[in-house]
C-alpha cells in the first residue's frame, strides 16, 4: 500500500515524464488516467484568445454613456524568475551550502538562482531577467509548477 508522499512522487514522476516527451518532439499529445485522475497535455493546443465583449444596443453613445479603454498593467510591474519545469524547488546546493540568492541580491541573465529536482535529476534555475531579488515566492523543498514564480525581481 503506497502512502501519499508516495503517491504525489509516483504523480511527480509521471509527470515530468510525459513533459519530457512532449519537450523531445516524442509525442503531440499524452493522456494518462490514473484511478480517478486524468493527465492530458498537449503540444500544440489551442491558442488562448481574447474577444470583447458586443457592445450594447444603439451604440456606446445610447443615453449619455461614455466607454472606458481596458486598464493596462502598470509599467512598474515586477519581474519575476518562474520555475523551468514542475519538481521540487531548492534554494541551494546542498541543505549546508547558502542559498544561491537572498532579498537585496543583484541577479544578472543566466545567473543560477535555484535548483529543481525533478525524476531523481537535480536542474539548475537560471534567471531569464536581471534585477535585484525583492522578494522570494517558493519555499525551500517546495514543489513548484513550471512558469510558478520561485522569485520577484525589481
Amino acid at each position: 500500500m503506497t502512502g501519499p508522499s508516495e503517491a504525489r512522487a509516483a504523480a511527480l514522476e509521471l509527470a515530468a515524464a510525459l513533459l519530457e516527451r512532449l519537450r523531445r518532439g516524442e509525442a503531440r499529445e499524452l493522456e494518462v488516467r490514473e484511478g480517478g485522475v486524468r493527465v492530458k497535455v498537449s503540444r500544440d493546443g489551442p491558442a488562448a484568445t481574447w474577444s470583447p465583449p458586443p457592445p450594447a444596443e444603439g451604440g456606446p453613445a445610447e443615453a449619455g454613456r461614455t466607454t472606458h479603454a481596458p486598464r493596462r498593467p502598470a509599467q512598474t510591474a515586477a519581474l519575476a524568475v518562474t520555475a523551468p519545469l514542475t519538481g521540487i524547488f531548492y534554494r541551494s546546493a546542498s541543505p549546508q551550502a547558502p542559498p544561491f540568492v537572498q532579498v537585496g541580491a543583484a541577479v544578472s541573465v543566466g545567473d543560477v538562482v535555484g535548483l529543481i529536482e525533478a525524476m531523481k535529476l537535480f536542474n539548475e534555475v537560471r534567471s531569464t531577467v536581471a534585477g535585484r531579488v525583492k522578494r522570494v515566492i517558493a519555499e525551500n523543498g517546495q514543489l513548484v509548477r513550471a512558469h510558478q514564480p520561485l522569485y520577484e525581481l525589481e
